[in-house]
């Protein structure tokens, strides 16, 4: 049976290969374009949210605010300022902690040779390489534990700022003045794209153990605490203890939101997330709807077969042909010819996207954009979906063949 069916379809192709091909150019484009929509806004999704998890790879950053209620006959208003032995705290009593790290912040003056340029300065510990993905490139390394311990003089630099201030040399292992001391370059960041940032993007950020920042500039409060979940689910559970602990420490009440200010880049997370959803959704409806075009294209084109073909059919059906043998017969023309333009456009995205994916992506609009992904499951949803319209479109032109009266049929000119 599928042999005589796959014969007819040749034979068809053969009579009207004109009609065929706009057939399968409306299909294969439709394919492309959803494909393409598809692949291009999983890219844009998962760039977005790399540039979001650069700046924080799933942390709460706590800064010290100012109370909005009366607590125990204190007044509301009081500022709240922690300091480094708060994490030691958390640490302990917070079950849900993962990592943490104190975080000063100031800014500094950097000079090598006859070079001088001011900008942020952090001090902080070896955690941080994880939290905020300060991922050393080429032979150097991050802050460690002992440099911590030892309150030694290294320091860690953005790409860019290092770029500014040694050209073409090698930074590891150079001695640079901070602020008129020296200090050992232990590491450079790895380059990377930032969406979200505070005072400027890492890529032009000096980083020192946070024990060198409190001894070198006397610094009694910190600027704030980053805390990392062990699991993202945990985040409500490890924010109310924050409040809790910081608040029997500080007397402020734990209900009392204004008290510490949270940057909550896991909720930021989630947003993101839902809004990369909004936009595949919105361009996989942009690009269905051109499939569905093409759909239509296909349907027209089966009624015209079966009104060329009435007499055929009518032949058919008086020699013994089945009803269920005619209706397939339509149905398997239609699903061919969708599934031939959708494999010439799936084929076709591939090798659009794989050209795309050549293109270099370090500066420009690619680096917001991101490289296009061609997933397992955009290939699967589109042969699904081509499937459904490949039935749909030669289900009703079939139903119409099969009804057709042998005699009448027969009378059909």
């Amino acid at each position: 049976m599928w042999l005589e069916l796959l014969k007819e379809f040749v034979l068809d192709l053969r009579a009207h290969r004109l009609r065929a091909l706009l057939t399968l150019v409306a299909i294969t484009w439709g394919t492309v374009a959803v494909v393409l929509l598809l692949s291009f806004g999983d890219g844009l999704s998962t760039q977005m949210m790399n540039g979001l998890l650069n700046a924080g790879n799933r942390i709460m950053i706590v800064y010290g605010g100012e109370t909005g209620l009366a607590y125990e006959g204190l007044p509301k208003g009081r500022r709240i300022r922690m300091v480094e032995d708060d994490v030691h705290i958390l640490r302990t009593a917070v079950q849900g902690i993962d990592m943490i790290s104190p975080q000063y912040r100031k800014n500094i003056v950097l000079a090598y040779g006859k070079f001088q340029t001011t900008t942020e300065c952090e001090g902080v510990n070896a955690t941080f390489e994880e939290m905020r993905r300060m991922f050393p490139s080429g032979g150097g390394r991050f802050l460690n534990e002992v440099d911590v311990v030892q309150q030694r003089r290294v320091i860690f630099l953005g790409e860019v700022i290092a770029k500014d201030i040694f050209k073409d040399e090698d930074p590891v292992g150079k001695s640079i003045l901070v602020d008129d001391v020296p200090f050992t370059v232990v590491g450079i960041m790895q380059k990377k794209i930032q969406t979200s940032m505070n005072n400027g993007p890492d890529t032009r950020r000096a980083i020192m153990p946070y024990s060198t920042f409190r001894t070198s500039y006397g610094d009694t409060y910190v600027n704030s605490i980053v805390v990392r979940p062990a699991n993202p689910e945990q985040q409500k559970a490890v924010k109310d203890d924050l409040y809790e602990v910081l608040g029997r420490k500080y007397r402020f009440d734990p209900k009392d939101e204004r008290a510490l200010r949270i940057w909550d880049f896991i909720e930021n997370e989630k947003i993101s997330r839902r809004i990369g959803l909004g936009v595949s959704i919105f361009l996989f409806a942009v690009g269905f709807l051109t499939l569905l075009i093409a759909g239509v294209g296909v349907a027209n084109v089966m009624y015209v077969v079966v009104k060329e073909r009435t007499r055929e059919i009518g032949i058919k059906m008086a020699v013994g042909a089945r009803r269920s043998f005619i209706l397939w017969q339509f149905i398997f023309e239609a699903l061919l010819l969708a599934f031939i333009g959708g494999t010439i456009g799936l084929l076709f995205s591939w090798g659009v996207i794989s050209l795309v994916r050549l293109l270099p992506s370090d500066d420009g609009a690619m680096q917001f954009l991101g490289k296009p992904i061609l997933s397992t499951f955009t290939m699967i949803f589109t042969v699904a979906i081509l499937g459904l319209i490949g039935l749909v479109a030669g289900f009703f032109p079939a139903r119409k063949a099969a009804s057709v009266d042998p005699v009448e049929s027969l009378r059909y000119e």
